[in-house]
């Protein structure tokens, strides 16, 4: 590695991971990466150009990124930043989304208007977070997004291979072969590429896979004699990651369960808990923590009927407050919540889900729909404001101290309630407030379930030494074990120090 953050004008080394397809592994490879690296006594930090996600983060500075940018940064041991994730998109329907540039959003803008020219411009961005990065750092481990071999997005690409490109970055192919399909994946995708794109293109990494390695070196040959190129590891499938996600599930959410952890309740009784699967749902990950606790089981619904034994219904953040309140009557579950709140078993709202709550909201910024009745189970009237409210506030509640963060067009004035709850409210058995990441606070998280458990008359009682932080270090440390015992380490630290190989082969046909 180079002499040391600020001792040469020489930039630190890079490396970008990208994937065959969406989901593929990117986000949980680079942080292996980093994780691994770091324990090499690596300088290291996360980046990713362009991301399109609900779940988001603010950081020290009051800016928002990319959940997974953060969770990547915990992997690095370093500080999240807004130049790690300069450009983020939070879609707000199936056409539009909000940018969110350098921490702060500057607008809507439809897929056609952001490809159509606003994405070139923010590329010089990109390369100036990036370069301001491998100057303060060993290496930047980037992560593309989708897939490189978008033929129809390669003009207007910032974040594959035009940031490779642009940046002259090594890159690392990930498949996931639990999806079938791997060789196929790795070869279409290095020949779909235009000769120049191909040149930076170095070797593949399978991720996910399951059985005998043996079984599949003949292929892992075979491609290489095919396109010229090694295999970096083969990471096995490992259950229990619980990694940030950075899009919502993907899949049908009915009968979805959150990974829990596998011990048995500390009390007599389980409790459990089930999320409302609301449209453009986001920041899912606030129940990550409820998940950790042994004896809680989480899952995500859709339909009335599911709420029936539930001891805690969760209503998540939403990037479309108005639409979800909508879809919850539409489904019969907000009558199925003002039963529950009508006979005292726990609700909680946090974010989108405690404007829900509230009696009223006013929106002229996110769907415009004007005036709006809420669910009336909170006394709280909400106006959209223009400016969105990104803040990292601290506090107390139930008699522990708590940390979280804010991310809310929303305004909410609280008129009443029967105590004050993170600057939100609390009526019976019905929370609400704007705070995400609540729950990761121990101390509070162990007083809030024994008052749901007491609520719903279950003998749950939380386990006095689950540390949620502690958790999360553990799977990094995993996700750093499973690049050091299955990858090609050294081949990886020669990319990252010393760049592009030279002499890549071409594979045809090439881009179209």
């Amino acid at each position: 590695m180079n002499g040391g953050p600020g001792t040469s004008g020489k930039l630190g080394g890079g490396l970008l991971v990208a994937g065959t397809t969406s989901d593929a592994g990117k986000s949980v490879v680079t942080a292996g990466i980093c994780r691994w690296l770091v324990r090499q006594g690596v300088r290291v930090a996360p980046f990713k150009a362009q991301n399109m996600s609900l779940n988001s983060f603010v950081t020290r500075e009051g800016a928002e990124i990319g959940r997974a940018q953060a969770m990547q940064a915990a992997a690095a041991r370093v500080e999240p930043t807004a130049l790690m994730n300069p450009v983020l998109l939070k879609p707000g329907g199936d056409r539009t989304s909000q940018v969110v540039l350098l921490g702060k959003p500057v607008g809507e803008l439809s897929a056609r208007g952001y490809h159509a020219g606003r994405q070139e411009q923010l590329l010089g961005t990109v390369t100036d977070c990036l370069a301001e990065l491998r100057r303060t750092h060993d290496a930047v481990i980037c992560e593309g997004a989708g897939s490189p071999a978008e033929i129809n997005l390669r003009r207007t690409d910032i974040v594959n291979m035009g940031l490779a490109r642009a940046a002259r970055l090594p890159v690392v192919v990930v498949g996931d072969i639990d999806r079938g399909g791997v060789f196929a994946s790795f070869f279409g995708t290095t020949a779909l590429l235009s000769k120049e794109d191909q040149a930076l293109v170095a070797g593949y990494l399978v991720n996910k896979f399951r059985g005998d390695v043996t079984l599949l070196e003949p292929g892992l040959d075979m491609l290489r004699t095919l396109t010229g190129r090694p295999t970096l590891g083969v990471l096995p499938y490992r259950h229990g990651l619980g990694i940030d996600e950075e899009d919502g599930l993907r899949l049908s959410l009915r009968g979805a369960v959150r990974e829990s952890v596998a011990a048995p309740p500390h009390g007599a009784d389980v409790l459990r808990v089930a999320v409302c699967a609301v449209p453009l749902m986001s920041n899912f990950t606030d129940v990550d923590a409820l998940a950790a606790e042994p004896g809680v089981v989480v899952r995500f619904v859709d339909r009335a009927e599911e709420l029936a034994d539930a001891d805690l219904v969760v209503l998540p953040g939403t990037r479309g407050t108005v639409r979800a309140l909508a879809w919850l009557r539409e489904r019969g579950l907000a009558d199925a919540l003002a039963r529950r709140a009508a006979e005292g078993r726990p609700v909680l709202g946090i974010c989108g889900g405690f404007q829900i709550l509230g009696e009223h909201i006013d929106d002229e910024v996110e769907s415009k729909a004007g005036a709006v009745a809420g669910l009336g189970l909170l006394p709280v009237r909400v106006r959209f404001a223009a400016g969105k409210t990104l803040a990292r506030p601290v506090g107390e509640a139930l008699g522990e101290p708590v940390e979280g963060y804010e991310i809310h067009h929303g305004v909410a004035e609280v008129t009443g309630g029967d105590e004050e709850f993170l600057d939100g409210c609390r009526v019976g058995s019905v929370w609400g407030t704007h705070w995400h990441g609540s729950l990761e606070s121990d101390g509070f998280r162990r007083a809030f379930l024994r008052r749901v458990a007491a609520d719903a008359g279950r003998a749950f009682v939380p386990a006095p030494d689950t540390r949620f932080g502690t958790l999360r270090e553990e799977q990094l440390d995993l996700l750093g074990d499973l690049v050091e015992e299955h990858a090609d380490t050294a081949a990886l630290l020669r990319l990252i120090e010393e760049g592009v190989p030279e002499g890549l082969p071409f594979v045809p046909p090439g881009a179209p």
